[in-house]
Protein backbone atom coordinates (compact mmCIF):
# COMPACT_ATOMS: atom_id res chain seq x y z
CA UNK A 1 0.00 0.00 0.00
CA UNK A 2 1.57 3.52 -0.91
CA UNK A 3 1.94 5.89 1.67
CA UNK A 4 -1.01 8.69 1.79
CA UNK A 5 1.65 11.28 2.55
CA UNK A 6 3.97 13.49 0.20
CA UNK A 7 7.47 12.49 1.17
CA UNK A 8 8.44 15.40 2.60
CA UNK A 9 5.07 15.44 4.34
CA UNK A 10 6.04 12.10 5.52
CA UNK A 11 9.76 13.47 6.35
CA UNK A 12 8.42 16.28 8.66
CA UNK A 13 6.93 14.45 10.33
CA UNK A 14 9.49 11.34 11.18
CA UNK A 15 11.11 14.08 12.34
CA UNK A 16 9.32 15.08 14.87
CA UNK A 17 9.58 11.40 16.90
CA UNK A 18 12.11 12.56 19.94
CA UNK A 19 14.34 9.72 20.55
CA UNK A 20 15.12 12.01 23.67
CA UNK A 21 13.79 14.04 26.47
CA UNK A 22 10.27 12.56 25.38
CA UNK A 23 7.41 13.95 27.40
CA UNK A 24 7.39 10.92 29.89
CA UNK A 25 10.93 11.37 29.90
CA UNK A 26 10.87 15.32 31.39
CA UNK A 27 8.11 14.07 33.39
CA UNK A 28 9.29 11.44 35.28
CA UNK A 29 12.72 13.40 35.86
CA UNK A 30 11.35 16.29 37.16
CA UNK A 31 9.56 13.74 39.77
CA UNK A 32 12.42 11.95 40.53
CA UNK A 33 14.57 15.19 40.96
CA UNK A 34 11.46 16.60 43.14
CA UNK A 35 12.04 13.41 45.65
CA UNK A 36 15.35 14.50 46.06
CA UNK A 37 17.16 11.86 43.32
CA UNK A 38 20.25 12.87 41.21
CA UNK A 39 20.97 11.77 37.87
CA UNK A 40 22.40 11.77 34.77
CA UNK A 41 21.10 11.85 31.56
CA UNK A 42 21.72 9.95 28.74
CA UNK A 43 25.07 8.47 30.17
CA UNK A 44 27.00 7.75 26.49
CA UNK A 45 29.88 5.50 28.69
CA UNK A 46 27.01 3.16 29.67
CA UNK A 47 25.81 0.16 27.28
CA UNK A 48 22.66 1.66 25.62
CA UNK A 49 22.88 5.16 26.68
CA UNK A 50 20.35 4.53 29.43
CA UNK A 51 17.49 7.54 29.95
CA UNK A 52 18.84 7.99 33.55
CA UNK A 53 21.84 6.85 35.77
CA UNK A 54 21.70 7.09 39.03
CA UNK A 55 25.18 6.53 39.94
CA UNK A 56 24.79 6.61 43.96
CA UNK A 57 22.29 3.45 43.54
CA UNK A 58 24.10 1.95 40.74
CA UNK A 59 21.43 1.94 38.42
CA UNK A 60 19.99 3.27 35.49
CA UNK A 61 16.61 3.87 34.27
CA UNK A 62 15.19 3.39 30.62
CA UNK A 63 11.55 5.10 29.72
CA UNK A 64 10.76 3.13 26.97
CA UNK A 65 8.48 3.71 24.30
CA UNK A 66 5.41 0.92 24.69
CA UNK A 67 5.73 0.84 20.49
CA UNK A 68 9.10 1.00 19.80
CA UNK A 69 10.40 -1.75 22.50
CA UNK A 70 7.19 -3.43 21.92
CA UNK A 71 5.50 -3.88 25.42
CA UNK A 72 3.82 -6.92 25.74
CA UNK A 73 0.18 -6.24 26.31
CA UNK A 74 -0.10 -2.82 25.65
CA UNK A 75 -2.78 -1.24 23.53
CA UNK A 76 -0.12 1.28 22.55
CA UNK A 77 2.47 -1.84 21.26
CA UNK A 78 0.44 -1.78 17.61
CA UNK A 79 1.88 -2.62 14.38
CA UNK A 80 1.66 -0.88 11.35
CA UNK A 81 -0.91 -2.36 8.56
CA UNK A 82 1.56 -1.18 5.92
CA UNK A 83 5.12 -2.32 5.23
CA UNK A 84 4.56 -5.22 7.58
CA UNK A 85 8.25 -7.25 7.13
CA UNK A 86 9.64 -3.77 7.41
CA UNK A 87 8.10 -3.20 10.89
CA UNK A 88 8.66 -6.81 12.04
CA UNK A 89 12.12 -6.73 10.86
CA UNK A 90 12.58 -2.97 12.36
CA UNK A 91 10.47 -4.27 15.90
CA UNK A 92 13.01 -7.86 15.86
CA UNK A 93 16.07 -5.51 15.81
CA UNK A 94 14.79 -3.50 18.66
CA UNK A 95 14.33 -6.27 21.01
CA UNK A 96 17.74 -8.15 20.24
CA UNK A 97 19.20 -4.26 20.97
CA UNK A 98 17.16 -4.31 24.47
CA UNK A 99 18.21 -8.07 25.60
CA UNK A 100 21.90 -7.18 24.43
CA UNK A 101 22.44 -3.89 26.45
CA UNK A 102 20.83 -5.65 29.20
CA UNK A 103 22.99 -8.22 29.20
CA UNK A 104 25.84 -5.66 29.18
CA UNK A 105 24.85 -3.87 31.79
CA UNK A 106 24.05 -7.37 34.04
CA UNK A 107 27.62 -8.31 33.09
CA UNK A 108 28.75 -4.59 34.74
CA UNK A 109 26.76 -5.43 37.38
CA UNK A 110 24.43 -2.29 36.70
CA UNK A 111 21.06 -2.30 38.08
CA UNK A 112 18.25 -1.87 35.35
CA UNK A 113 14.88 -0.32 36.09
CA UNK A 114 12.58 -0.61 32.63
CA UNK A 115 9.32 2.04 32.53
CA UNK A 116 7.15 2.08 30.15
CA UNK A 117 5.71 4.34 28.06
CA UNK A 118 2.35 3.55 29.36
CA UNK A 119 2.63 3.60 33.07
CA UNK A 120 4.31 7.04 32.71
CA UNK A 121 1.19 8.11 31.01
CA UNK A 122 -1.31 7.14 33.81
CA UNK A 123 0.67 8.57 36.41
CA UNK A 124 0.51 12.01 34.48
CA UNK A 125 -2.95 11.34 34.66
CA UNK A 126 -3.62 10.48 38.01
CA UNK A 127 -1.72 11.36 41.22
CA UNK A 128 -2.80 7.83 42.47
CA UNK A 129 -0.67 5.97 39.73
CA UNK A 130 1.80 8.62 40.30
CA UNK A 131 2.19 7.71 43.87
CA UNK A 132 2.12 4.07 44.11
CA UNK A 133 4.94 4.03 41.09
CA UNK A 134 6.92 6.73 42.87
CA UNK A 135 7.00 4.45 45.42
CA UNK A 136 7.70 1.53 43.75
CA UNK A 137 10.90 3.47 41.72
CA UNK A 138 12.02 4.00 46.04
CA UNK A 139 11.28 0.64 46.59
CA UNK A 140 13.75 -0.77 43.59
CA UNK A 141 16.33 1.77 44.22
CA UNK A 142 16.65 1.10 47.79
CA UNK A 143 16.78 -2.65 47.25
CA UNK A 144 19.04 -5.11 45.62
CA UNK A 145 17.06 -6.01 43.01
CA UNK A 146 18.79 -6.32 39.73
CA UNK A 147 15.87 -5.94 36.95
CA UNK A 148 12.82 -4.71 37.29
CA UNK A 149 9.63 -3.44 34.74
CA UNK A 150 7.15 -1.03 36.00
Amino acid sequence: MADIKSKEARSYNMSRVRSKDTGPEVYLRKKLFAKGYRYRKYTSDLPGHPDLWLGKYHAVIFIHGCFWHRHQGCRMATTPSSNTEYWDAKFIRNMRRDQEVKNKLSMKHIRQLVIWECTVRKMMKSPEQEYLNLEKIDDFLKSKTLFAEI
